[in-house]
C-alpha cells in the first residue's frame, strides 16, 4: 500500500473518531450524598450503562456532596436547564409534581418487593412521566429501604414523639405525618442536619439506617427506633432541554440503563443497609429499639383521605398501589 493511501486511511479514521467525540454529550448529575454512599456508585453505573447502550453518544458525570447545589437548588437548576440532571426523592419532588405524593404515604407498601415492583413497573413510569409540564423528566428510581425515627431518646410510640422537634424534608407529606404522630416537624437541609442534631436545634430525625453511618448521625443521635413508617425512593431526573436533545432510541436506552442501575442498586443497598444496622450499634454505640407499629399506622390514617382527595390522579395511583399490595400479603 502506498504511503499516500495509508495516510488517507489514517486521516479518515481520525476524522470519524473526532466526529464521534464531538457528538458525545456528557450530562452533569448532582446529588447530596458522599461518594462512598451506594447511590453515588449506582448513578455512576447508570452512566456506564448509558454510554455502552448509546455507543458513547451520552455519558454522565456525577457530582456528590451537593457540589452544584443542595437538593432543592439542583432541582430548580434542572427546571431552568442550567443543570442537566439531579437526584432528589419522592418527598421533595411532590412539591414539584403531585404524582410523587402517592409514594409518600406511611405504611403504603407491604414490603420491599412490593415497592421495587411498583417503581420499576407501569405505575412508576407514570409518575416519572408526570413532570414534563414542570420542566423535567423522571428517569428512574433507586430504593432506599424503610425510614425510621432516630434521635436523643428512644421512640416506642407516637406518645414519645410529643414535643420533639423532628427534622423532616421540605415535603407536605413528611410534615403532616410528623404532625399526626405528635411531633414538631422542622424542615432542615440534609447537609445541615448533623450540626442541628449536635447542637440540639432538633431532637431527632427520620431516615434509613445508612444515615447513622455514612452521614455519621450515629455520633450525635444514640437511639434508632424501627417504626419503618415510609419507604421513600430516590429519583433521578433530567431537564426537558437535555431530554429533548435525545433521539427516541437514546431515550429508550436511558430507560434501560436506569432499570439496570435500579437492580444493581437494590442489591448493593441491601448489603450496605444490613451492615449499617450492625455498625451503628457496634461502632457508634447506637441503641436500636424495636417498635409496635400498630399505633403509628393508626395515627397516620387521616393522611390517606387528605392526600387522595387532592387529586384524582393521586387517588388512582394510591388505589392501584394498594391493589398490587394484595399480591404481597397486604389487605
Amino acid at each position: 500500500m502506498k504511503v499516500s493511501t495509508k495516510l488517507a486511511l489514517v486521516s479518515g479514521a481520525a476524522a470519524i473518531a473526532f466526529a464521534a467525540s464531538a457528538e458525545a454529550r456528557t450530562l452533569r448529575l448532582n446529588h447530596n450524598n458522599p461518594p462512598d454512599h451506594p447511590l453515588h456508585g449506582s448513578m455512576e453505573y447508570m452512566g456506564e450503562r448509558l454510554s455502552a447502550l448509546t455507543d458513547g453518544r451520552w455519558d454522565i458525570q456525577v457530582f456528590p456532596n451537593g457540589q452544584l447545589g443542595n437538593q432543592r437548588e439542583s432541582m430548580e437548576l434542572v427546571q431552568s436547564c442550567a443543570l442537566d440532571m439531579a437526584k432528589s426523592n419522592a418527598s421533595e419532588l411532590e412539591a414539584f409534581t403531585p404524582a410523587y405524593s402517592a409514594l409518600n404515604l406511611p405504611y403504603l407498601f407491604v414490603n420491599e418487593d412490593h415497592l421495587f415492583d411498583v417503581l420499576t413497573g407501569e405505575i412508576g413510569d407514570e409518575i416519572l412521566d408526570s413532570s414534563r409540564e414542570n420542566g423535567f423528566q423522571g428517569i428512574g428510581f433507586f430504593v432506599e429501604g424503610a425510614r425510621s425515627f432516630y434521635g436523643n431518646k428512644a421512640i416506642y410510640s407516637p406518645e414519645d414523639l410529643k414535643g420533639m422537634k423532628i427534622r423532616v424534608q421540605p415535603s407536605p407529606s413528611a410534615i403532616r405525618m410528623v404532625e399526626l404522630l405528635g411531633g414538631n416537624p422542622t424542615p432542615i437541609a440534609w447537609g445541615e442536619l448533623y450540626s442541628a442534631l449536635q447542637q440540639g436545634v432538633v431532637d431527632g430525625a427520620e431516615n434509613n439506617p445508612t444515615a447513622m453511618t455514612t452521614a455519621r448521625h450515629g455520633e450525635v443521635a444514640k437511639h434508632f427506633s424501627l417504626d419503618e413508617h415510609t419507604m421513600i425512593p430516590s429519583a433521578v431526573v433530567i431537564s426537558n432541554c437535555a431530554w429533548d436533545e435525545m433521539t427516541d432510541e437514546d431515550k429508550a436506552a436511558f430507560h434501560e440503563a436506569a432499570i439496570d442501575a435500579a437492580r444493581y442498586h437494590r442489591e448493593a443497598w441491601d448489603k450496605i443497609s444490613d451492615q449499617a444496622m450492625v455498625d451503628m450499634q457496634e461502632q457508634l454505640g447506637v441503641e436500636v429499639n424495636e417498635v409496635d407499629k400498630a399505633p403509628f399506622v393508626e395515627a397516620v390514617q387521616p393522611m390517606y383521605e387528605e392526600i387522595t382527595s387532592t387529586s384524582p390522579v393521586v387517588a388512582d395511583l394510591v388505589a392501584r398501589i394498594q391493589e398490587e399490595g394484595k399480591n404481597y400479603g397486604g389487605q
